[in-house]
């Protein structure tokens, strides 16, 4: 083994000719002259390519485009974030988002005003069936039960360390607020006697701003598809108070749009947002300007 050792370090420590290497040279040229070039349209596709092709993309890559439109989890979701986050949600109230709300709520609110005095009698109905399957409006749009079930929601993603569900159930409690805070001061301004006569908090329906308030926020969070159900309870809730009389259409329908601007608010750090970042070019720095348009 020592004398096979020794005989392969001397091979190998012996210096190649500078006649080798000027022949070795043009021989390599010949063989890489004959050689010939790919064709481009022989060479297979690169997979980087491939995926930048929407068409291409897998199942995975949509879903994680799809998870990238969500609101990111904020790292704390206790009482203080929760403070903090409805001061914030108040600052973030008037937007042209929210004004496009506000005027497209109210224009439908002054197109159903006329209607007013004759819409309810015709929801009216004296079948059981049609009261009882009304009945529950009441209790899917009442405060305190939409504030119990973002509650609940909240303790849920909290006790399992769900940090994502416990965000979802803060949001839904910001917009509670953020609808109270927009609807109680309205009721006292405009003072309209309810349809049954019974006090005069009728303008706007508070039913109907809590519950589509808490679809909005669900949209966000979820996605359009997911949040299907949620509107349809605040379509709902909105029309049981109609059938029995507790609002007129132009209440519900402002109070429809207060609670979608409700829950734009709360969910500020979503679309319609600018970003400017500055990059690098050569001979200077631009500015990159983006839209987060979910």
């Amino acid at each position: 083994m020592l004398l096979i050792t020794a005989a392969l370090a001397c091979v190998l420590s012996t210096p190649v000719s500078s006649d080798v290497v000027q022949d070795a040279a043009p021989a390599s040229e010949q063989a890489q002259a004959a050689t010939p070039s790919p064709d481009p349209k022989d060479q297979p596709p690169d997979p980087q390519d491939q995926s930048q092709d929407p068409k291409n993309q897998s199942p995975g890559a949509k879903d994680q485009e799809a998870e990238a439109k969500k609101p990111a989890t904020p790292p704390h979701t206790g009482i203080r974030a929760l403070a903090t986050g409805v001061v914030e949600d108040i600052e973030h109230v008037p937007s042209k988002r929210n004004l496009y709300v506000l005027a497209i709520g109210g224009g439908l609110a002054a197109a159903a005003h006329p209607a007013d005095q004759t819409f309810n009698v015709h929801l009216r109905s004296h079948y059981d069936g049609v009261n009882k399957a009304f009945a529950a409006g009441k209790y899917f749009g009442n405060t305190p039960e939409q504030v119990g079930m973002s509650l609940g929601t909240y303790a849920w993603g909290r006790l399992r360390h769900q940090p994502k569900v416990s965000h979802l159930g803060m949001d839904l409690l910001q917009a509670q607020i953020m609808s109270e805070i927009l609807v109680q001061p309205l009721k006292f301004i405009t003072q309209r006697q309810r349809p049954d006569l019974s006090d005069r908090h009728s303008f706007p329906s508070g039913h109907s701003a809590v519950t589509f308030a808490s679809a909005t926020v669900i949209e966000r969070h979820l996605g359009w598809k997911k949040s299907v159900l949620g509107y349809v309870i605040a379509s709902y809730v909105a029309a049981s108070r109609l059938h029995y009389n507790r609002h007129y259409l132009s209440d519900v329908t402002f109070g429809a749009a207060v609670g979608t601007i409700a829950g734009n608010a709360v969910m500020h750090h979503q679309p319609d947002n600018w970003t400017f970042a500055p990059v690098n070019m050569p001979g200077g720095v631009a500015i990159l300007v983006s839209r987060n348009t979910r």
